[in-house]
């Protein structure tokens, strides 16, 4: 059985052969999905039965996935979502990642980061209505270098994007070319990032196309910062 609690997606995909495919993917990993055609059965499901995660195709009929990101229902959902599409570029993704997304893939969809993505998209307890935890993360203070122009000190971690001090010299949507260096002797790891939210608390940067090698390497890490913490801190569960 995979090491990952039972979950219920809701899969938005209106090509029957790729639908049928994702769910076969996710039914090997050990959940049970469901699939509709369009993003505004998409709203129906979510307001009828809330699914644990979504993986939203972008191309759609009718309203386009980038549309349902921007709902007021999707938005205080504040589900994960995935978004995926077969005809991706880097501004299709910066504005699915600026919207809410949780990560953006290309079709085919890689089976490996499916798996490390829904793995990531943990809920609490083996109850599938339980509150969920969005990834691995850590506090951790690192150099952050955006381009040559500035250096960042990271105060949030996740395989997803990284958080920073607030700036004045970014705003949101702004994309920026960060490079930074993990305490674990690998080389340093660059990454575009598109800046999705600031406030008093920090700018928050998510990653826009992150390869699957420095992905594995943040969520190995992370995971074992984690346990680190927990058990520094008396808590091993």
């Amino acid at each position: 059985m995979p090491n990952v609690p039972w979950m219920r997606p809701l899969i938005v995909e209106d090509t029957p052969a790729v639908g049928d495919m994702l769910c076969d993917l996710v039914r090997e990993l050990g959940h049970e999905p469901r699939l509709v055609a369009t993003a505004e059965a998409a709203l129906e499901a979510l307001a009828a039965d809330r699914p644990d995660a979504i993986l939203l195709d972008i191309v759609l009929p009718g309203m386009t996935g980038l549309e349902f990101l921007q709902q007021p229902m999707v938005r205080a959902s504040q589900l994960p979502i995935v978004a995926i599409s077969g005809l991706a570029t880097e501004a299709q993704a910066r504005e699915c990642l600026r919207h809410g997304a949780l990560d953006f893939l290309t079709k085919p969809v890689p089976f490996d980061r499916l798996r490390t993505i829904l793995a990531l998209i943990e809920v609490e307890t083996q109850d599938p209505r339980s509150p969920w935890r969005r990834s691995p993360r850590a506090s951790i203070r690192l150099a952050v270098h955006a381009g040559s122009a500035w250096e960042w000190t990271a105060i949030d971690l996740s395989p997803f994007g990284i958080k920073v001090p607030p700036q004045t010299v970014v705003s949101p949507g702004t994309t920026v070319m960060l490079s930074f260096t993990l305490p674990d002797g690998g080389p340093a790891i660059e990454v575009q990032a598109v800046l999705v939210r600031a406030d008093r608390d920090g700018h928050l940067f998510s990653f826009v196309n992150l390869d699957e090698a420095p992905f594995r390497r943040l969520t190995t890490f992370l995971r074992r910062a984690d346990v680190s913490g927990q058990r520094a801190s008396g808590n091993t569960r």
